[in-house]
């Protein structure tokens, strides 16, 4: 019995110690962003996922952080390096987390990445999978503030290219604020941007 209780003790011990490394892990790599060292923070990501072999976290903000970069990039193969790299975590927090609504907008937010830089090229290869990844993520989560802001801010730009009014959507992605408001975020890991990207797409409503 004492091996026993000793043995369960380590163990205990052993997550505790691993749940503390996560956290202050995570932490500083959140610091990094903060002080705008993106190539830093996804360094230190890599070294979490490498860790925490079954957390989807580090991969997603090594994925979001790639993406980020790589909206004013205009040489292709910086773009593809960057977006590549994305995608592989994006597959990779994919794997360990199933039909993820945060997941399904992030690979929305890549496939926007490559229609942005070359809609001609990019275009009809991606802007239906879009639609078709924030519809989903929508059935999933319709009280998702990231899920209903980058759906309705999907529509409106599409209406935009395409010669229509946005208008319609304005009323879809000011919903998302007060989504915003409420939503409580699994953990103070887990995603919660999106707000001021919410405020800044409203503008052209109110004009």
């Amino acid at each position: 019995m004492k091996h026993l209780i000793t043995s369960v003790l380590f163990i205990a011990f052993g997550m505790l110690s691993a749940q503390s490394n996560f956290k202050k892990g995570m932490e500083k790599a959140f610091e990094l962003l903060q002080s705008d060292k993106p190539d830093e923070a996804i360094n230190l990501f890599e070294r979490i996922a490498n860790a925490e072999k079954d957390n989807w976290l580090p991969h997603y903000y090594i994925a979001q952080i790639n993406s980020m970069k790589s909206w004013n990039v205009k040489e292709e193969t910086q773009l593809k390096a960057q977006l590549d790299k994305a995608q592989e975590h994006l597959n990779a927090a994919m794997a360990l987390s199933k039909n993820n609504p945060e997941l399904m907008v992030m690979q929305g937010q890549i496939y926007t990445n490559w229609i942005a830089f070359d809609g001609r090229t990019y275009g009809m290869k991606y802007s239906a999978k879009v639609s078709e990844l924030y519809n989903n993520a929508y059935k999933l989560a319709p009280k998702n503030p990231r899920v209903v802001m980058c759906k309705a801010d999907w529509a409106m730009g599409s209406a935009r290219y395409f010669g229509q009014d946005p208008k319609p959507y304005c009323k879809e992605l000011e919903s998302s604020l007060a989504l915003f408001d409420a939503f409580e975020a699994e953990s103070k890991y887990h995603p919660n941007w999106g707000k001021n990207r919410a405020k800044e797409a409203l503008k052209p409503c109110k004009l």
